[in-house]
């Protein structure tokens, strides 16, 4: 089991068995609006760690943002397998280049 399967299902366990004191079931309790909040902080926080160019700052925010996004795909029903098959289509495709978007404008 590599690591990320083993977080995931900690992170499982603790939706199912609430843990007193456990991180993770604090958040669960919260609920989803507490969970994309933290996703988005996250998200946030690894756009200011690459700006500063500080990779170990970077990898640490990295782990955060994918340990929270794990929480919120628990929350959504949402398994590690399914991520895998959308990342397998995925790669089977070649010559996929998507059109830029048009500019935004300010109105």
């Amino acid at each position: 089991m590599d690591i990320y399967q083993k977080v995931f299902q900690t992170i499982l366990d603790r939706k199912a068995n609430p843990e007193q004191g456990s991180y993770t079931t604090y958040l669960f309790e919260k609920g989803k609006e507490k969970i994309l909040k933290k996703v988005g902080e996250e998200c946030t926080e690894v756009i200011i760690a690459s700006c500063m160019d500080q990779k170990e700052d970077l990898i640490n925010e990295y782990g955060d943002l994918i340990y929270h996004l794990m929480v919120l795909m628990a929350e959504e029903g949402i398994t590690l397998e399914d991520i895998q098959k959308v990342m397998e289509k995925r790669d089977q495709k070649t010559h996929n280049l998507k059109p830029e978007r048009k500019p935004i404008e300010n109105l």
